[in-house]
């Protein structure tokens, strides 16, 4: 029999993580552990777990963390997890019934996949939080140009390069001694922490596969860190770049890397910006573009820096697979 593991990291967002708990209540395929890691100074999410009702549907287990960042916590679920499957989600997500059901069947029609994703169903309320359908989701360019799109996924289940955070599972024997890389910059999100996690799983040898019908409804919330979403702040913004960056040029060989960083400077993409892009967008949003091209030299500098730094102490694929 194939077990499952459900880790989800959670901070001070009691209300989000009783709806998603509910939803895990309610899987047609039933899950076999429940981690949820707390940090050591989450006062109102130890008080609403002390009062929750601990059926023995939800075979619920909490781990301390006492480090900031949703990488520390994850790596701290992961220590404890005895699933054959391992997934991830967020406390503000609710996947859909048939969430694990799904998942597990990719698992065991196919030994070489590694890791099974799918769409996060965005919501303000009960309202979509943006329409749209991409068939073009979770890859990476060869020149450097992430692509998402996962809230807006449809189609067959094929494989791609990267899942997101808030809606992954992986086989455990395909990421066996991985860990999530503790150098990503942040202090909540840690934004990219699955970028680096996926391609390294990608370099071993193994399938990653999306499939929109292995879906959660996704309901944004408030985060309690220097990034707030919507809103732009510089070291948030900064702190992205960075980790894309490291990311990117750890996992290129040689030629892609120097044509990453020629396109990452001289283009870009509207969340990092390059010089072409800040000529783009400068008529529509003037000095807040300015912001947003500074901070973006800021992050790809110091991410080529912190590559620089790292290189010399182990091989990319030691650093993306042992951290």
């Amino acid at each position: 029999m194939t077990s499952i593991t459900v880790i989800i990291p959670t901070y001070r967002r009691p209300q989000d993580l009783a709806r998603c708990l509910e939803a895990l209540k309610h899987q047609t395929r039933p899950v076999n552990q429940v981690i949820v890691t707390v940090r050591d100074i989450d006062a109102e999410t130890w008080q609403f777990l002390a009062s929750y009702n601990r059926e023995i549907t939800l075979p619920l287990q909490t781990v301390t963390v006492t480090v900031a960042g949703v990488v520390a916590a994850m790596n701290q679920g992961l220590s404890v997890a005895s699933g054959d499957i391992i997934a991830f989600t967020d406390d503000d997500a609710a996947p859909h019934p048939d969430w694990l059901e799904r998942m597990e069947a990719h698992f065991q029609a196919n030994a070489k996949i590694g890791a099974v994703g799918g769409r996060d169903w965005q919501y303000i309320g009960t309202r979509i939080k943006e329409e749209g359908e991409r068939e073009d989701v979770g890859r990476l360019q060869w020149f450097g140009r992430v692509i998402g799109n996962h809230h807006f996924g449809v189609g067959k289940a094929r494989e791609v390069d990267v899942l997101k955070g808030v809606n992954m599972g992986f086989r455990r024997s395909a990421i066996q001694g991985m860990r999530f890389d503790e150098r990503m910059l942040g202090t909540g999100a840690q934004v990219h922490f699955e970028l680096a996690f996926n391609l390294a799983l990608r370099r071993r040898g193994w399938k990653i596969i999306f499939d929109p019908l292995v879906a959660v409804d996704h309901y944004p919330a408030v985060r309690f860190d220097e990034d707030k979403r919507d809103q732009f702040n510089s070291v948030a913004w900064s702190n992205a770049v960075h980790n894309e960056t490291l990311v990117l040029l750890e996992h290129f060989s040689l030629l892609q890397r120097t044509i990453f960083i020629f396109w990452a400077f001289l283009i870009g993409t509207r969340e990092a910006l390059g010089l072409v892009q800040l000529l783009r967008l400068l008529p529509s949003e003037s000095n807040l573009t300015v912001q947003k091209w500074i901070a973006s030299m800021d992050g790809r500098i110091k991410g080529w820096q912190s590559w620089l730094n790292y290189r010399n102490v182990t091989t990319p694929k030691e650093v993306a697979t042992t951290k």
